[in-house]
């Protein structure tokens, strides 16, 4: 079987071998990894999420603390929704100037209307004490500054970002050393999408 069929079979079993999952994962190469995360629909990323471990992701874990400010780190993503479900997630650590222990991001759209469109969706991520995800990628923040070739800062009022960011945070939990789901809330309430983010290697 290829390693897609492996882990579709895997998600199909009645209990899902999360272990099993992460060594699929980690055993791909890097380019694999993010076809098998693109190949992930919403009902396996859904089961996906219910069996990740929610305690053992951390932000110094997702861009390490050797990786310089504002030096940006690429996850590519994959959603649930029914349309453009390519994306990535652009994380740097914040200048240096700032002591808080936070990421400061956004959302990249291959899709460069649709990107014009929504807005560049900026946030600020945290580690969480809420037990739904171990790092919370904060829509209600936005950062103050941002890598040279970055969009134009925006807080998410802008344009349609108001209908898709605003008021929303996510929340991650850990797949594999390089395979995160995530899982949106508003207002404090779960929503039914997900997305899976697969980390390149900084450097």
């Amino acid at each position: 079987m290829t390693r897609i069929e492996d882990l579709k079979a895997l998600l199909d079993a009645p209990a899902p071998d999360r272990a099993e999952i992460a060594r699929g994962f980690e055993e791909a190469s890097p380019s694999e990894r993010v076809k098998l995360i693109q190949q992930t629909d919403a009902r396996g990323q859904a089961k996906l999420w219910q069996i990740a471990d929610p305690a053992h992701v951390s932000i110094d874990e997702m861009v390490p603390r050797e990786v310089g400010p504002l030096v940006p780190v690429i996850f590519h993503g994959k959603n649930s929704l029914p349309a453009f479900t390519h994306f990535q997630k652009r994380f740097c650590r914040p200048s240096a100037d700032v002591e808080k222990p936070e990421l400061w991001g956004y959302n990249y759209q291959p899709t460069g209307w649709l990107g014009a469109l929504t807005g560049p969706g900026y946030f600020v991520a945290y580690d969480s004490h809420e037990a739904i995800g171990g790092v919370a990628v904060d829509y209600r923040r936005i950062p103050t500054a941002h890598p040279p070739d970055w969009p134009e800062l925006h807080d998410n009022t802008y344009r349609l970002s108001r209908f898709i960011f605003n008021g929303m945070v996510d929340y991650l939990r850990r797949v594999s050393r390089h395979v995160l789901i995530g899982r949106a809330t508003r207002g404090g309430k779960e929503m039914p999408n997900y997305f899976l983010l697969c980390r390149e290697d900084p450097g």
